[in-house]
């Protein structure tokens, strides 16, 4: 039937596959030895009109009214941070804005240079941290899978040691 063909693909579909890549350690003290890790085969990275597009078939929204309110929420995250300030977007995340600041020796050498880069600090609500919990990865690692046996083992036994 059509919907297990769908379903298969839609679990397909939600899964990570990583690869295995090589590497040249550049630090530490494995400094120069290679190394393996896993890393994605293909990024899942979607665009802003990908979003534009889900939102429009979801909602009865327009594209130019979604587009539009994209636009005014980043000038309103834009104008909030500026002012240093922080802002809660529902059961999706809070981001608010740090300044953090050296630890000074004697107080009178604390001033605007003992400030750190400011910088915005991301939350993620309860329902997208769930989310993570459920992703499905796969690591398509060769040296892993075990060689298929091509050769056939002659029926009768066949002791350990070949004939001399």
């Amino acid at each position: 039937m059509w919907w297990t063909l769908y379903l298969l693909i839609f679990i397909f579909l939600r899964m990570i596959i990583f690869k295995v890549k090589e590497s040249i350690l550049k630090v530490g003290p494995r400094k120069g030895q290679k190394a393996y890790s896993a890393v994605p085969k293909a990024p899942n990275r979607f665009s802003s009109t990908w979003l534009v597009e889900r939102i429009v078939r979801e909602t009865s929204l327009s594209e130019g009214d979604v587009r539009n309110v994209l636009i005014t929420l980043r000038n309103i995250v834009k104008e909030i941070v500026s002012l240093g300030g922080a802002l809660d977007l529902g059961d999706i995340f809070s981001l608010r804005t740090v300044i953090t600041s050296k630890m000074e020796a004697n107080e009178k050498d604390v001033s605007v240079t003992s400030l750190k880069r400011p910088h915005i600090v991301v939350t993620w609500k309860e329902s997208v941290r769930k989310s993570l919990g459920d992703i499905k990865v796969e690591v398509d690692n060769p040296a892993r899978k075990k060689p298929k046996e091509t050769e056939e083992k002659p029926a009768g036994g066949g002791g350990g040691q070949p004939h001399p």
